[in-house]
């Protein structure tokens, strides 16, 4: 899930990443390395002790550069469990953030709803942001409120250090929660903006397994939708299963019961499916495959294979060759 949000920062204009990482941090650091978008510049940072978001912050803080820090530039914080935020909307919040002047700017969200969720309370006065409440200690007069707070946010960062020193501890574990910070920044004179994001389901965060696929549906119905406006014919979307490192060119078409994973390249012309499992194999242009199961095999162009046929890894088709129904394939050449 970081990987995405990583993706997304890579397309705004972003001086320095800083990864916070704590369980299993040296897994996390050597995974986004090798995965994260080229040209990103990440610093890694370990919380060592889980005391909450206003104490992850702080931590990440000290991954800044000196030249940054010294600059009071602006600082974007978004938890890793936020893949479905776009980058359009991060821009968005850096330039509401900037245009108003403001010391803190919290990306939020109007739900039907609310119940669960933080609450965005405003000034009657001028309705800038008073404070965030979490949802355990919402009064009467907020419980209406249909507003409501998401962990994306942009801060000034002059005044991040001062205000995260005035966070008081919560719970018996002492944790620093960043939601107090806008209180605090509000009560000290500073401006507080909000910007509502118009798909609550970007900033979506995944806590369980459900939210886990309901964030998996949402990202593959973008991938499938980038696809076929780039001339990829998608029989049936809903059942059609391709990974963001898949590479497919114009005039494709992929049956119901695609799966398409890793680094599967698929040429111009090509006929998938139905019912066709690829991993990390290349297929030629103009070539078909019927309920063909596959993994790192490479299929010339115009060749055909199945139904029910298996490439195992290594198996090469020939430009026209044909793998014939029930055939089981090794890392040997089709006749």
């Amino acid at each position: 899930m970081v990987l995405y949000v990583l993706d997304a920062l890579a397309e705004v204009d972003i001086r320095q990443v800083v990864v916070v990482v704590g369980h299993h941090g040296d897994l996390v650091t050597k995974t986004l390395v090798e995965h994260a978008p080229q040209g990103l510049s990440i610093e890694f940072v370990e919380q060592e002790s889980q005391l909450g978001t206003a104490d992850a912050l702080a931590v990440g803080l000290t991954g800044l550069p000196a030249s940054l820090a010294d600059a009071d530039g602006d600082v974007v914080v978004l938890p890793g469990d936020t893949p479905l935020v776009r980058p359009t909307t991060l821009v968005s919040l850096v330039r509401h953030h900037r245009a108003t002047e403001a010391a803190a700017t919290i990306l939020t969200a109007r739900l039907a709803e609310p119940a669960s969720y933080d609450r965005v309370v405003r000034s009657e006065r001028d309705s800038l942001v008073v404070k965030v409440v979490e949802d355990a200690e919402v009064g009467e007069d907020e419980r209406d409120v249909d507003e409501v707070a998401t962990t994306i946010h942009c801060f000034r960062h002059g005044v991040l250090a001062p205000a995260l020193r005035r966070l008081r501890p919560i719970g018996p574990t002492g944790e620093h929660s960043l939601t107090g910070i806008y209180a605090v920044l509000h009560d000290a004179g500073y401006r507080v903006e909000s910007l509502v994001v118009s798909d609550p389901m970007e900033a979506a965060g995944v806590n369980d397994r459900a939210q886990l696929a309901v964030a998996e549906a949402e990202l593959r119905d973008r991938v499938n939708e980038r696809w076929m406006r780039h001339g990829v014919t998608m029989w049936d979307p809903e059942h059609t299963y391709v990974d963001v490192s898949v590479e497919i060119e114009p005039d494709v078409e992929l049956l119901p019961g695609v799966v398409l994973r890793g680094a599967c390249r698929i040429g111009r012309g090509a006929v998938i499916g139905p019912d066709c499992f690829l991993v990390d194999t290349v297929v030629g242009e103009r070539s078909v495959l019927h309920q063909v199961t596959a993994e790192r095999a490479v299929v010339g162009s115009g060749a055909t294979a199945g139904p029910y046929a298996v490439l195992l890894p290594g198996a090469q088709v020939p430009d026209g060759a044909s793998v014939e129904p029930f055939t089981r394939l090794g890392s040997e050449i089709a006749g």
